[in-house]
């Protein structure tokens, strides 16, 4: 990227990080205490099934990207209190989501205030995590049933390796590390496409087959469980330095690449013949964050210029109008253009929490990376 680009994207990233604090200020001001999950024809306020309570570390999240941004108190205060709001949750075993609460919100806070105090949140949430540990299958199940293993929880097992790493406990090292073996083993095929769901036999830990809950079939590639696990493996490799998931990590961030338009923004599912939406924001948000996170990661020797010049590519796209609500007047989320669960219905062509979520901590990430380049 030259200088004109360069100065250009963060003219414009500026300008978008500005509209979300925009949007914030007035989702927290008009609905207090409120933790939404998907817009209605753009509002957030609306009576809707949630099929799981997994959202709600997203808009604490958000709130402290822009108080260490921005070094506003106002930012800061009401970050410490959308967290506050969720802490009973450290010990919430009907979920299997608590690294999607807690690593933006308790672990966000920790980073920037080290206390005992708010790192024993992140510890608690981790060790209650690695009790949805199945032995004989050797995976974290999923809220659906003891049998299920969702590729999703590839984003969820960082809060046992922190849990870990701050204890010292080894079990929960041991948990999180043969849970990403299986889901590696079983959910992520040979061209480097992923399975939504992992079914095994609970009793001998046979694996039964792959499924899907929000893909098209249970053999084709949602795309959001693809970012997922795009971005876990990155993290996982982070934590681990175990190369294999290195290796698997640019296998997924490559099948994303090599399958999704120029533009950067898949559909719901690459394989899905008649798509209802051409595209799903909230996936091309995570994947952006997830390649430039893996861009970072990458050890000395691999070429992380593709994954990082992807990720502003996917950037470039977002910060358009077409999917920044920056220029439609009325809608209340920062990312147009999302899919919460295509088969029953929700958040189709709306704003998602998790899409908004990620698209700030990608631009956050891109900023700093330009800073340091």
């Amino acid at each position: 990227m030259n200088t004109s680009a360069k100065a250009s994207f963060t003219r414009r990233a500026e300008d978008a990080l500005t509209f979300a604090g925009e949007q914030l200020r007035r989702l927290i001001t008009q609905h207090p205490d409120y933790f939404p999950l998907f817009t209605k024809g753009g509002k957030w306020k609306h009576e809707s099934e949630s099929w799981t309570n997994w959202c709600e570390g997203f808009l604490g999240g958000m709130l402290w990207i822009l108080a260490r941004r921005t070094g506003d108190p106002w930012w800061r205060n009401r970050a410490e209190h959308y967290s506050s709001l969720i802490e009973h949750r450290k010990t919430d075993r009907s979920v299997h989501d608590l690294g999607f609460l807690f690593m933006p919100t308790w672990k966000a806070w920790y980073d920037l205030t080290p206390d005992p105090a708010r790192n024993d949140v992140v510890i608690e949430a981790g060790r209650t995590l690695a009790l949805r540990f199945q032995p004989a299958g050797k995976y974290l199940r999923s809220f659906v049933a003891p049998e299920s293993l969702f590729i999703d929880i590839m984003m969820n097992v960082e809060v046992i390796f922190s849990a870990s790493e701050q204890t010292g406990n080894q079990e929960l090292w041991w948990i999180a590390t043969q849970h990403c073996l299986t889901t590696r083993r079983y959910l992520v095929r040979g061209d480097g496409s992923t399975a939504h769901e992992g079914l095994f036999n609970r009793q001998s830990g046979e694996f039964l087959g792959q499924s899907t809950h929000q893909g098209w079939r249970n053999d084709s590639s949602w795309a959001r469980g693809q970012t997922w696990a795009l971005y876990g493996f990155t993290t996982a490799y982070r934590y681990t330095k175990d190369e294999r998931f290195l290796k698997t990590a640019m296998q997924c961030a490559d099948f994303y690449i090599e399958r999704t338009p120029a533009n950067g923004v898949p559909p719901n599912d690459w394989e899905e013949p008649d798509p209802v939406l051409p595209y799903e924001s909230s996936a091309a948000a995570v994947a952006a964050a997830g390649l430039l996170e893996l861009a970072y990661t990458l050890p000395p020797g691999i070429d992380a210029d593709r994954y990082r010049s992807y990720a502003f590519t996917v950037l470039d796209t977002l910060l358009d109008p077409e999917f920044l609500a920056i220029q439609t007047p009325g809608w209340e989320g920062i990312l147009k253009h999302g899919i919460y669960h295509q088969r029953k219905k929700l958040g189709v062509d709306e704003s998602v929490m998790w899409g908004d979520y990620y698209f700030l901590s990608a631009l956050d990430k891109a900023l700093s990376l330009e800073l340091r380049c």
